[in-house]
């Protein structure tokens, strides 16, 4: 009789539980985005709480054994946590198209680097979404059942409240599940982030016929060598070049023929779009279009001729990158050993890459692995000129640890462009080495606290990279005009990944009919370009809509740097 009460209890207690206790926990994302995000109407943060609530307490109510309900709503558990944690690093946004992509190109110790830096968040979800979970498991072992009279509660609640929310969207006339309503609209990105792969996968399929038609003008009486740099993770603050107070610069800052663009500002901050976006000629406007079948600046050099090399630091990951790399006459990646490789070793690949060429004009692209988290993995002990960087841990407490590690990165960086350019300039040609990073990083700047990069809103220090350009003096002394036109547009706003192929184009003299002279830094016609946003969604948004607030537009305005 005892132990027939006991279970009793059970069957009504437990399931009850889970009907009015699991709901609430699973609204927990959408009223945190209700307060994060800025741009939700009264009416939207309504629909958002309401209906999804409403829609789980319907379906808590629907069967009696309600505990294995519960455990089919393990999807929803899971992207409730990631959300969370998302929230907990960036402070705002949903689960972006980018974060799902970020994770399949992502190689597995650069997520262990991030991951043990979230231990809080991570401990939150599981105190959060563990325990209902092993209620619903032991109701479902034990065949426990949800009382009718609470059951019949349950429905009459969930119907209300989703009426109501349903309402409250109506008002909304913008309203658009799919882009604010969690979880739909993180259903939605992964579905969306889905068919990007399959478009990526298929990306040499589909490229195949484009052609840029390109032909190369100068005289060709010597080989020239080109390079471009693509740099990872860095902060245009954060370089002497630019005006940082420390000497992060001390090589760079000494040589002959070298222009750096302070007012460079990335169009996207992740790198599995800023990169092909500034080896294309794409700009925001056309990249959803057109990305993935169009080619790179490495087969426009080689329709014009050129032996062309693409040399990595980073870990094939499947992205267009790497297809973009395995069109060169030579492609190599350092990391395929499965060794973590510092990027002075790059040098010795681009004079071996030169040396193949033999007596023809060579492009070569050098993708860097730069100042990636963890910073001090970034560069050997003999660069860490600006302390001992004991405090690797993302936490705002050890900011200054985190930002003298960061500035040995940069002064690394530094020295391996030096020794790019000390390469390039031994064989006696003309040569141009362009570099620009892919995007910047937070690192707890302002009040926001926020870390890292890649979150679903930019930052300025996530946007505003350094770019510069190197000429040798035979290229100075053949074409002159180049080197004055990058010189008196060195204090202009530039948008770095739309300028960089055209810049390219326009220092080797190569012609293809999507050649833009307003966008190219080496040429008279360069015009201050409007700024864009490459969002989520692969729209082209006006810089002052893509979700940066007031401590970005005040930087920006220090800077001198336009964004309108």
């Amino acid at each position: 009789m005892k132990h027939s009460k006991i279970q009793s209890e059970h069957s009504t207690l437990a399931p009850a539980i889970l009907l009015w206790v699991l709901p609430l926990l699973l609204i927990i994302p959408n009223v945190v985005l209700d307060i994060t995000e800025q741009y939700y109407t009264t009416g939207i943060r309504i629909a958002n709480v309401l209906i999804p609530a409403g829609v789980y307490y319907i379906l808590m109510a629907l069967w009696r054994r309600n505990s294995i309900t519960a455990l089919c709503l393990l999807p929803v558990m899971i992207l409730a946590a990631f959300q969370i944690v998302l929230i907990f690093l960036y402070g705002e946004s949903i689960i972006a198209i980018d974060m799902f992509l970020n994770v399949a190109t992502t190689n597995a110790h650069e997520a262990g680097e991030l991951l043990k830096n979230l231990t809080g968040a991570i401990a939150v979800v599981v105190i959060l979404y563990l325990p209902p979970l092993v209620v619903a498991v032991v109701g479902t072992v034990q065949g426990w059942k949800l009382g009718e009279r609470t059951r019949r509660l349950g429905l009459c609640t969930g119907g209300v409240l989703f009426a109501a929310g349903i309402i409250a969207a109506i008002c909304v006339s913008t309203y658009r599940p799919a882009r604010v309503l969690f979880p739909v609209n993180v259903i939605s990105n992964i579905v969306t982030a889905t068919e990007r792969t399959e478009a990526s996968d298929a990306y040499l399929e589909n490229s195949k016929n484009f052609s840029y038609h390109a032909r190369a003008t100068h005289n060709g009486a010597e080989p020239e060598i080109y390079v471009l740099v693509i740099g990872e993770t860095s902060r245009s603050d954060n370089w002497q070049l630019n005006g940082y107070h420390r000497p992060t610069n001390p090589k760079l800052s000494k040589r002959e023929g070298i222009v750096s663009f302070s007012k460079a500002l990335s169009e996207s901050n992740t790198t599995h779009k800023s990169v092909p976006l500034l080896m294309s000629h794409l700009g925001c406007e056309s990249f959803a279009d057109s990305i993935y079948s169009s080619k790179s600046v490495i087969d426009a050099f080689s329709e014009a001729g050129y032996n062309t090399a693409y040399i990595s630091n980073q870990q094939r990951n499947g992205a267009l990158i790497d297809f973009f790399g395995s069109r060169a006459d030579t492609c190599e990646f350092l990391a395929d050993d499965g060794q973590t490789h510092h990027d002075m070793e790059l040098c010795a690949h681009l004079r071996k890459a030169i040396d193949r060429s033999g007596d023809e004009s060579i492009f070569v692209v050098l993708h860097t692995y730069g100042s990636h988290f963890n910073y001090t993995e970034r560069y050997p002990e003999e660069y860490g000129v600006f302390g001992k960087n004991e405090a690797t841990q993302a936490k705002p407490e050890n900011r200054k640890d985190l930002m003298d590690a960061y500035d040995n990165s940069i002064c690394y960086t530094d020295a391996v462009l030096d020794s790019i350019i000390g390469t390039v300039e031994s064989y006696g040609h003309p040569a141009t080495v362009l570099y620009l990073a892919d995007h910047g990083e937070d690192i707890y700047d302002d009040s926001r606290e926020r870390f890292l990069h890649a979150s679903p809103t930019p930052t300025y220090w996530q946007i505003h990279v350094p770019m510069l350009v190197w000429m040798s003096k035979d290229y100075r002394e053949v074409y002159p005009e180049k080197f004055a036109a990058a010189v008196a547009h060195s204090g202009c706003n530039v948008a770095s990944s739309r300028s960089a192929f055209h810049t390219l184009m326009s220092s080797a003299g190569i012609t293809t009919p999507v050649y833009k002279a307003e966008e190219a830094l080496t040429d008279s016609s360069f015009k201050e370009p409007e700024r864009l946003y490459l969002n989520d969604y692969n729209e082209g948004l006006p810089l002052a809509e893509a979700g940066l607030r007031r401590p970005d537009f005040d930087e920006l305005l220090a800077h001198n740097i336009t964004y309108r």
